[in-house]
């Protein structure tokens, strides 16, 4: 019988993608970007230094390799990340003297980055609107000039992000000591902080607990709030042999994403010549935005009542050695009704009495989560309940158990652990001043949202960017490029220009820096740095490409010889350990104790594993044991609003756009879209395809969408960062971290006209 009925019309550039994560469509994926970013180069050989015993680490995602030791261990997004680094293109002075900085504004950010790197410092010629190059010894001049007359050290921000070395962070936050300030809005400020936060007070660390290895005994694996295949793609071959196994792997998510529903490798020739793929979640439960809290608190619900019931479920054991607070939790989780936790979660009582009874059956559970856990008002308190759920079962210190917090940056977590951070302990300032013979202040400093609160009040006149695009990243964009515009220095530390570097204060520099897989030659000859993994393994990377030129220098470079103009009575050798960067090593040795005999076990082949004490059962918390920490929510589910998530495309990273398609969601060429339920479309009297406006109770606009049917949970919308980041005033946050709350915005839809 002939089917005659008419095919679905969809959007302009929308359609059904029916394949798996990975497979062709990834390798071609890989092959379009080589071919865009570096042509003929010889230089397409450095996917093959990706990831390797004598190779860089990749400079996207944080997801460990195999003890560093694989033969060909990349994916989709790293290409990219490699290739739009390594690219041939160029932006040089004669780039600069043909486009002044109005019209680089009208320019999208994907083209602004897409147009290649930088070769030569420059600063802006407000005169002629151009930006202009200069040499390193004027840039150092001009910037140490404004910090020089600052009216105090509070004055200066030093913004870090997730991409610089160990080394260079390091370096990074001596300059900011001694000048003397704490002030470090840091990339974790709007991402992990929550965790952070939240589970030194549980745990007694603000790090996961789990390693690689660690999967390969997992008898269940709960993903909750992220989004592998795009985001850490190198998680889906972790995540498929754990299926492969046998093991159950229990996915909670608003959205259904491809990679985290099935998987092909493109590394695996036999598994690519058949039309199979690799099953991932063996449950989907599609928890409504903001709803985590409710699910988590059903879970330990229903664990506590089939522990009443059997006897069996709870580790009493544990928890009587180990842990305090089992009671107030336990009253908490009983006086929290059902009513409230299904309607919060949007996911009916079975659904999650079937999650708690997968959990319940195996012997070692890990949990990853990313920052659909964290990027809420309640960011911090997510994280801590997804400590309790954890600590009922003893899932800590035995193989195949622990928490997995997914860092997104590839070096985001080294960053933190080597003195990144506005919140200082008081013995690593010891330490730091001992090393160095300086006086660091003891009072904290700004993380990015008070940062930008005090820029945008007048209260600080300097920003310092070791990469990134703070301005874009952070939410209220009007505000914080209003608040950048009125400083007296902004300085970029960059590979590419971007929209940050054209907020132009009284003195603005861009700074061109060498990027990981580039070649770093000084006194000492040929150097390499190290980062930390987000299981906190601490491995080398060595590049090995060209720079794109002869003026690009390194981070710890540039830092060195900022500090150097900055601070004319310094008491650090900058020169020497710039010269040398064992000796970088051996000043983080002397104030990170964990880091005992730093440069000769980096050596070793996959470097060295920190020390994680709830790995061993033990708690640096102030009593020696594991928390139980009680969130109460007293509130009645009234009439909830749609709440609008932010999220990335396939073909981005952080705020860097490499293109306009969105390959496992059905998005080709725009980023003009609205994620949102098909009933929840028809319920509001709309229909796919209807450009729509979205405001929120304070009259926040994002307007002239396009609405699209996704698979998402009812009350949830999703709309893609940065360009929904306009709907989240500056001071929307989780308290308790200062992350700001990109992923649950209320919000109204309303067609246009």
């Amino acid at each position: 019988m002939t089917d005659t009925r008419e095919p679905e019309t969809r959007p302009e550039g929308i359609s059904d993608y029916k394949g798996p994560a990975g497979g062709w469509g990834a390798l071609g994926a890989v092959a379009r970007t080589v071919r865009e970013q570096m042509k003929a180069s010889p230089d397409t050989r450095a996917l093959l230094q990706m990831n390797q015993p004598d190779g860089f680490d990749c400079p996207g995602c944080a997801w460990p390799d195999p003890k560093h030791t694989s033969s060909f261990e990349f994916c989709e997004n790293g290409a990219k990340a490699v290739t739009w680094e390594a690219t041939v293109k160029r932006v040089d002075p004669e780039f600069f003297a043909r486009h002044s900085a109005t019209e680089l504004w009208s320019w999208s950010d994907h083209q602004l980055e897409d147009a290649g790197r930088l070769t030569e410092p420059l600063r802006y010629d407000p005169e002629t609107d151009h930006y202009v190059p200069i040499t390193w010894d004027e840039a150092y001049a001009r910037a140490g000039t404004v910090m020089r007359a600052l009216a105090h050290a509070d004055q200066a921000e030093f913004y870090c992000s997730g991409r610089a070395s160990n080394e260079a962070a390091f370096l990074y936050q001596l300059f900011a000591r001694e000048f003397g300030t704490n002030n470090f809005p840091d990339c974790s400020n709007m991402c992990h902080e929550g965790t952070s936060v939240g589970l030194p007070k549980s745990i007694g660390i603000g790090k996961g607990t789990v390693t690689l290895e660690d999967f390969d005994h997992a008898d269940a694996v709960f993903c909750i709030g992220h989004n592998p295949g795009t985001n850490h793609p190198r998680m889906l071959g972790t995540l498929a042999a754990v299926s492969k196994r046998g093991a159950p792997i229990v996915v909670a998510n608003p959205m259904r994403e491809r990679g985290l529903e099935r998987f092909k490798s493109p590394q695996h020739p036999t598994e690519m010549l058949t039309p199979f793929s690799t099953p991932l979640a063996s449950a989907y439960h599609q928890v409504r935005i903001g709803g985590d809290m409710a699910m988590l608190k059903g879970m330990m619900k229903a664990l506590f009542a089939m522990d009443d019931a059997r006897g069996d479920v709870l580790d009493h054991a544990f928890i009587a050695e180990h842990t305090e607070g089992i009671d107030a939790l336990r009253a908490d989780i009983e006086g929290t009704s059902w009513h409230w936790i299904e309607t919060q979660s949007r996911l009916t009582r079975e659904a999650i009495e079937s999650m708690a009874e997968t959990f319940a059956a195996a012997d070692s559970v890990i949990i990853c989560y990313g920052m659909g856990i964290t990027q809420h008002r309640h960011g911090t308190q997510n994280v801590q309940a997804i400590a309790n759920l954890l600590l009922l079962r003893g899932q800590f210190g035995k193989p195949g158990a622990g928490i997995c917090p997914l860092r997104g940056h590839s070096n985001v977590q080294g960053d933190r652990t080597v003195g990144i951070t506005e919140l200082p302990a008081e013995d690593m300032l010891q330490r730091l001043d001992a090393a160095f013979g300086i006086a660091s202040p003891r009072h904290h400093g700004h993380n990015a949202v008070e940062a930008l609160t005090a820029m945008r009040a007048g209260h600080s006149k300097a920003l310092i960017s070791l990469g990134g695009n703070l301005a874009v990243a952070m939410p209220d964009p009007e505000a914080c490029f209003a608040a950048v515009r009125g400083l007296d220095l902004s300085v970029n530390i960059l590979t590419k220009f971007n929209r940050t570097c054209l907020l132009t204060a009284k003195e603005t520099l861009v700074l061109p820096c060498l990027g990981r897989t580039e070649l770093d030659v000084q006194q000492a000859g040929p150097q390499w740095v190290t980062v930390e993994d987000s299981m906190s393994m601490v491995h080398a990377s060595k590049g090995k490409l060209k720079a794109p030129g002869p003026m690009v220098r390194s981070e710890p470079a540039i830092v060195a010889g900022l500090a150097k103009a900055a601070l004319p009575h310094t008491q650090v050798d900058w020169d020497a350990m710039v010269a040398d960067y064992d000796r970088i090593r051996d000043k983080i040795e002397a104030v990170y104790p964990d880091f005992r005999d730093f440069n000769l076990r980096v050596r070793e082949p996959g470097g060295f594993r920190l020390t994680i004490g709830p790995s061993t059962r033990i708690w640096k918390t102030p009593s020696g044991k594991a928390q139980f920490l009680t969130h109460p929510r007293s509130e009645e589910p009234g009439e909830q609003p749609l709440l609008l998530t932010t999220i990335r495309s396939h073909d981005q990273y952080n705020t860097t756009i490499y293109g306009l398609d969105d390959r496992y969601r059905g998005v080709t060429g725009r980023r003009d879209v609205i994620f949102a339920n098909e009933v929840d479309i028809a319920m509001l009297g709309l229909t796919e395809g209807d450009r729509v406006d979205v405001e929120t109770p304070g009259g926040r606009r994002l307007e002239g969408f396009t609405l699209v049917r996704h698979a998402i949970a009812r009350g949830s919308l999703a709309a893609y960062y940065p360009e929904a980041n306009c709907l989240i005033p500056l001071e929307d946050c989780d308290h308790a971290s200062g992350t700001p709350a990109y992923k649950s915005i209320p919000v109204t839809l309303s067609a246009v006209g």
